[in-house]
């Protein structure tokens, strides 16, 4: 079975980033090669629009068997909503709240991001755990796209 990795739009604009280009194509080649299925919101999807024409049409040239599309639901909003009310993070990031809301609910393998202030940062997935565990969700795996690709022996 491939793994499933929900990813959020800071991997899409990873792609194009000097700093963090090469860990982000090479997970993007494993996309291409068919190891992995890129898991995809409505959600990330709203948020490209905001983003430059060729980060917003990145996705597009891939096929589209490749990816599994997910949708925001009142269940994933009101987890998002739990974590920020248990103070795990702010208000201000409700979206990044969703996005591990996301993830979690429709149960991906793991979940890819550069955004280590809200997202990758050791506290605030265990307090994201947390909650899950308590409101009976699985735990979720949370991961740059640089912990996702091979570096050979």
């Amino acid at each position: 079975m491939k793994l499933r990795i929900y990813i959020d739009t800071s991997v899409v604009g990873g792609f194009f980033d000097e700093e963090f280009k090469e860990p982000t194509q090479r997970l993007f080649k494993r996309l291409e090669s068919n190891e992995v299925k890129f898991v995809i919101s409505d959600l990330l999807e709203l948020e490209l629009i905001q983003a430059p024409k060729f980060v917003s049409e990145l996705l597009l040239k891939y096929p589209g068997d490749r990816f599994e599309r997910i949708e925001l639901t009142e269940e994933t909003m009101s987890l998002a909503d739990k974590y920020i009310s248990e103070k795990f993070v702010g208000r201000t990031s409700l979206e990044d709240c969703r996005h591990i809301a996301l993830a979690t609910i429709n149960k991906v393998d793991v979940l890819a991001s550069w955004n280590f202030k809200h997202i990758v940062n050791l506290d605030r997935i265990r307090g994201y755990n947390s909650v899950n565990l308590k409101l009976g969700y699985p735990t979720i795996e949370i991961r740059t796209p640089q912990e996702l690709v091979s570096y050979g022996d």
